[in-house]
C-alpha cells in the first residue's frame, strides 16, 4: 500500500509539471490506459522474445521504446479465469471464477454456463470512473454472456465484441451462433465451426453423450480438445466447412475473416473521440490467435509460420497503427500501454493453429511455465525509459492495481487484492519481492518465489484424454513431471530453479541445501496465503442449455431470436 501511495503522490506532481497531462479545460488529468490482451498467444511468439521469423516489428519496437518483462504471468492457464483476474486484481479462487465440481479442474464460460462475474466484484472500469475515465472493451468479454453479466453493467461505457469464444458455426437449433454486440444489443452473430468441447457435446457431458443422455457420433478432432459432431441439424459440408458466421463470417477453409480489422477500427475511432476530452481506458481483447485462427485477406499467406503467424502479423500491424495514432494526436506521452496474453499458447492446436511458448514446458491448460508465463511489454514515452528489461515477477492482476495507481486511486480496502502496483518497477527500476501462485480450479498447484518454483501437484491431463489425442505437452514428456495422473507432491514438492532450468526438466535434489532453503521460504509464503484465503463462491459449477445465446438483447430488431430448449440445470463436468 505504501508503494501505491508514493506512486500516486509522484504522479500528481508530474501532472502539475507536465503539459501532456492537461485536458481540454487545462486541468491536470491522469494518463490514458490502453491494455492489449491477446488470446492464447505464447511467450515465444514475438521477435523480441526470440521467435526466429521476426515478424512482429511493431511489438518489437514497442519493447525497444519501453520495457520488456521476461517473468510475467497470467493468473490461470485458461481464458475466463485469467480475464476475471485482470479486471478484479484478484485470483480466480477469490473472485469465483473456478469450479468445485472436481479436484484441480480448469473451467471457463462456454455458452451453457449459468453464472458469470459476481456483482460483488469491483471491476477496473467501474473504479476508474471515480477519476473521470471513459472505458471501452473491444473484443472478447468471456465473463458471462447473460444480460446480468454484461460488461456495461460492470463499468464499461462502450463495447464492441462477443461474450464468448468464437467456436461454431452452430446450426441455431441444437446450439445458437455466438452474438456480436455493440454496447447493450447484439448486431449480428458469428461462431467457429460445428464443434463441441470434449468431453461430449457441451462443457460438462461425457464423451459421446448430449445433455439428454443419448449417444452422439463424435469422431473427428478439433483444436483445444473439441469434437466434430456431424449430424446435429447441420453437416460437415456446407456451413460447417465454409465457415458460415451470418453477419460476421470466418472462412474456416482459408482462415479469412475481417474481424481484427473491425476491432482495430473500433479502437482507433474510440481513441480519436476521447483524445484530450476525457482520460480513457481501452481494453483491446482480440481473439484471432485462438483456434480456429483467422486473418484478413491482405495478411493470409504472408507469414513463415502459417495461418497462426498470419494472425500474429495482423495483430502486430494493428498495434502499430494504434501507437502511430497516439503519436499523431500528440497523446503518446500521456498514454500508458501494456501488452500481454491471457494464458500460454495452446500447443494442442500447434503448429498451424497455435503458437510458441519458447523454452518453457507445456502450454495452455497446465500450470507449467508454458501455460502461464506470458509475453509482456510496457510503453509510455517520456516516462518509461526506452530499452529496459525488468526481472520483476509480474502478474496480469498487477494491471488492475497499476492502472488504479496511474489514475490516482487506491484499490478497494474491503477485500484482498492480489495485484501489485508495478509503477516502482516501471518508473524507477525497482524489484519487489512477491510470490506467484499457480491455481488450477480450486487447487494451488505451484508457487514461484524468486528463482525457485515448487510444484505441489503435477498434472497435464488424464490418460483417457491423452489417448484420445489431447496433448497439452506435445514432444515434451518429462518423467515424473508431465504426469497424466494428478500427482500429490504436497509433502515433498518438486522444486526447480527457473533461472538455470526454465524448462522445468531438472528438479533439485531433495537432499540439497538449496532445496531445503527454497522449500522453507516457499512453505512459509504458502502457509500465510492459505491461512488468510477466503475462497469466493464458485461460479463455474452449473450448466444449462436453456441459458445459451438463444435470444440476446437486440435479437428481436434483427429477427435473430431463437427458441430455447427446456431448462435443465446440470452439474458441469470439466475433464481437465
Amino acid at each position: 500500500m505504501a508503494a501505491v501511495v508514493a506512486a500516486t503522490r509522484w504522479w500528481r506532481l508530474l501532472l502539475v509539471l507536465s503539459a501532456g497531462g492537461m485536458g481540454a479545460s487545462g486541468a491536470p488529468q491522469p494518463p490514458n490506459i490502453l491494455l492489449l490482451l491477446m488470446d492464447d498467444m505464447g511467450w515465444g511468439d514475438l521477435g523480441v522474445y526470440g521467435e526466429p521469423s521476426r515478424e512482429t516489428p511493431n511489438l518489437d519496437r514497442m519493447a525497444a521504446e519501453g520495457m520488456l518483462f521476461p517473468n510475467f504471468y497470467s493468473a490461470n492457464p485458461l481464458c475466463s479465469p485469467s480475464r476475471a483476474a485482470l479486471l478484479t486484481g484478484r485470483l480466480p479462487i477469490r473472485n469465483g471464477f473456478y469450479t468445485t465440481n472436481a479436484h484441480a479442474r480448469n473451467a471457463y464460460t462456454p455458452q451453457e454456463i449459468v453464472s458469470g462475474i459476481p456483482d460483488s466484484e469491483q471491476l477496473l472500469p467501474e473504479l476508474l470512473k471515480k477519476a473521470g475515465y471513459v472505458s471501452k472493451i473491444v473484443g472478447k468479454w468471456h465473463l458471462g454472456h447473460r444480460p446480468q453479466f454484461h460488461p456495461l453493467k460492470h463499468g464499461f461505457d462502450e463495447w464492441f465484441g462477443s461474450p464468448n469464444c468464437h467456436f461454431g458455426p452452430y446450426d441455431n437449433k441444437a446450439r445458437p451462433n455466438i452474438p456480436v454486440y455493440r454496447d447493450w444489443e447484439m448486431v449480428g452473430r458469428w461462431g467457429g465451426r460445428l464443434c463441441s468441447r470434449r468431453p461430449g457435446t457441451w462443457a460438462g457431458q461425457e464423451v459421446g453423450r448430449n445433455p439428454t443422455g443419448s449417444r452422439t457420433r463424435s469422431k473427428s478432432h478439433c483444436p483445444d480438445g473439441a469434437v466434430l459432431v456431424p449430424g446435429r441439424g447441420g453437416s460437415t459440408s456446407g456451413h460447417g466447412s465454409t465457415g458460415y458466421y451470418e453477419e460476421f463470417p470466418i472462412n474456416l477453409k482459408t482462415g479469412e475473416a475481417n474481424l481484427t480489422q473491425i476491432y482495430l477500427q473500433e479502437a482507433l475511432d474510440f481513441i480519436k473521440r476521447q483524445a484530450r476530452r476525457h482520460p480513457f481506458f481501452l481494453y483491446w481483447a482480440v481473439d484471432a490467435t485462438h483456434a480456429p485462427v483467422y486473418a484478413s485477406k491482405p495478411f493470409l499467406g504472408t507469414s513463415q509460420r502459417g495461418r497462426y503467424g498470419d494472425a500474429v502479423r495482423e495483430i502486430d500491424d494493428s498495434i502499430g497503427k494504434m501507437l502511430e495514432l497516439l503519436h499523431d494526436l500528440h497523446i503518446a506521452d500521456n498514454t500508458f500501454v501494456f501488452f500481454t496474453s491471457d494464458n500460454g499458447a495452446a500447443l494442442i492446436s500447434a503448429p498451424e493453429q497455435g503458437g510458441s511458448n519458447g523454452p518453457f514446458l507445456c502450454g495452455k491448460q497446465t500450470t507449467f511455465e508454458g501455460g502461464m508465463r506470458e509475453p509482456a511489454l510496457a510503453w509510455w514515452p517520456g516516462h518509461i525509459a526506452a530499452g529496459q528489461v525488468s526481472h520483476q515477477l509480474g502478474s496480469i492482476m498487477d494491471l488492475f492495481t497499476t492502472s488504479l495507481a496511474l489514475a490516482g486511486l487506491t484499490p478497494p480496502r474491503d477485500r484482498a487484492i492480489d495485484g501489485l502496483n508495478l509503477l516502482p518497477a516501471l518508473l524507477q527500476g525497482r524489484l519487489m519481492d512477491r510470490p506467484v501462485f499457480y491455481y488450477r480450479g480450486d487447487t494451488l498447484m505451484a508457487t514461484t518465489l524468486g528463482q525457485h518454483k515448487a510444484h505441489f501437484w503435477t498434472w497435464t491431463n488424464s490418460w483417457e484424454n491423452f489417448r484420445q489425442g489431447i496433448d497439452f505437452c506435445p514432444g515434451q514428456n518429462v518423467s515424473g513431471v508431465t504426469t497424466h495422473n494428478l500427482e500429490d507432491h504436497t509433502k515433498l514438492p518438486l522444486i526447480f530453479h527457473l533461472g538455470r532450468d526454465p524448462g522445468e526438466r531438472f528438479p533439485l535434489s531433495f537432499a540439497s541445501a538449496e532445496y531445503q532453503e527454497a522449500l522453507s521460504r516457499i512453505t512459509s509464503v504458502v502457509q500465510q496465503h492459505q491461512e488468510a484465503l477466503v475462497p469466493g463462491q464458485p461460479q463455474l459449477n452449473v450448466c444449462n442449455w436453456a441459458v445459451m445465446n438463444w435470444a440476446p438483447p437486440g435479437c428481436e430488431k434483427l429477427g435473430k431470436c431463437l427458441t430455447p430448449p427446456e431448462s435443465i440445470p446440470k452439474k458441469c463436468l470439466w475433464s481437465h
